[in-house]
């Protein structure tokens, strides 16, 4: 069957629902629709994971948020971080598993009231680990239209690690980096220009005032 072609005014006449986002985090990432794919990337000591989890108690305000562990697990550093950031005041909207199998959590996806925001922390593991090559994630992205995956990844040399991972990075609608304990938005919604949400202000300080903002921008 060929597929319609939309006009312009067809086009016009659309609804999307975005997510809400307010304050610095609507400056930095707009407010990009509902469903659409998130891809965070960052060197090591970035600030990435404070970052997510950051992200993950905001979106805790507008729906249930699944966060699979699969790099980590359930270990102290997560147990400090879980902490650090007060996720106990959101504890009803929050979950975590350590289970990466894809085909179980379809599964998980399909029940009444399960998560909608799922985030896969990291792809690589995921990938390697429980099936997710770069077809059956796309497949699965698409099964759920209204759910939003955001997807974690490691990176080489500034540069996602693995060719699947640069395929999923290609369809995210938002992608974002972390540097220095700062984040940008590099996708297709982004807010304000030059605007960065601040993951961790003493150490971005630290960074910054040490090696110059020229070597972040």
């Amino acid at each position: 069957m060929v597929k319609r072609a939309y006009s312009p005014k067809d086009i016009a006449g659309m609804s999307h629902k975005v997510l809400p986002l307010v304050g610095k985090w609507k400056d930095v990432f707009g407010q990009p629709e509902m469903g659409d794919t998130w891809f965070i990337t960052g060197p090591s000591a970035s600030g990435k994971s404070s970052f997510v989890m950051q992200l993950a108690k905001m979106l805790c305000g507008m729906g249930n948020v699944l966060y699979l562990s699969l790099e980590e697990g359930v270990g102290l550093s997560m147990q400090q971080r879980l902490e650090r950031f007060r996720m106990d005041e959101v504890q009803g909207s929050f979950r975590i598993v350590t289970d990466g199998d894809l085909e179980r959590l379809r599964e998980r996806l399909k029940k009444p009231k399960s998560a909608k925001f799922i985030i896969v922390d990291s792809y690589q593991v995921a990938h390697d680990e429980g099936g997710w090559e770069y077809p059956k994630t796309k497949a699965l992205v698409d099964e759920f239209p209204r759910k939003t995956f955001i997807f974690i990844s490691q990176e080489d040399r500034g540069k996602p690690i693995g060719k699947a991972a640069i395929r999923l990075r290609y369809i995210a609608g938002i992608k974002v980096r972390t540097q220095g304990y700062r984040a940008y938005c590099q996708g297709r919604y982004a807010g304000q220009v030059s605007e960065f949400y601040t993951i961790w202000e003493e150490k971005a300080v630290e960074v910054y005032n040490t090696l110059g903002n020229a070597q972040f921008e």
